[in-house]
């Protein structure tokens, strides 16, 4: 098992690896994100992310896809976006190994919060987090605007 920074040639495993996710999470055809993107948004000249690939038998079996953010009460933090192992590998420890990796980034970069969102009925990953520390906050509740909802909100004031 190798974990490794992402280049620009393991998009289309990483895209691979969303579509997965996409499944797991029963939104099979909410991706909508392409190979083409990726390269565009996670290697240009402002990266607006940046991802650890691991690698197991020279095929890229697992990432963790993270950004910064800005809090107004903690400043630098990290969004963990996703972290997907292939199902076949789930159970070996490369789960724990790229979170590890997350971790030991935050570190460096000395953010004073890492976060990332778990749907509730993912048990074994809740299970995980707070395990390893982590506190799952109940009282948020993840708000989202799609495009249509973006579309729909300025057409009513306009």
């Amino acid at each position: 098992m190798n974990i490794r920074k992402g280049k620009p040639e393991d998009m289309a495993d990483v895209l691979g690896l969303i579509q997965e996710l996409a499944i797991f999470e029963k939104e099979p055809d909410a991706v909508l994100v392409t190979v083409d993107d990726l390269i565009r948004d996670g290697f240009g000249e402002k990266p607006l992310f940046h991802v650890f690939v691991a690698e197991a038998d020279d095929k890229i079996v697992g990432i963790a896809l993270y950004y910064y953010r800005y809090s107004t009460w903690k400043g630098k933090t990290i969004h963990l976006e996703d972290l997907i192992v292939k199902e076949k590998m789930r159970g070996t420890g490369l789960g724990s190994a790229l979170y590890s990796e997350i971790m030991k980034q935050g570190k460096k970069d000395n953010v004073r919060r890492i976060e990332w969102n778990v749907l509730n009925w993912n048990t074994p990953a809740v299970n995980f987090y707070e395990n390893s520390g982590a506190k799952v906050i109940e009282e948020w509740r993840v708000v989202q605007m799609d495009e249509e909802g973006i579309n729909s909100y300025l057409e009513k004031i306009n």
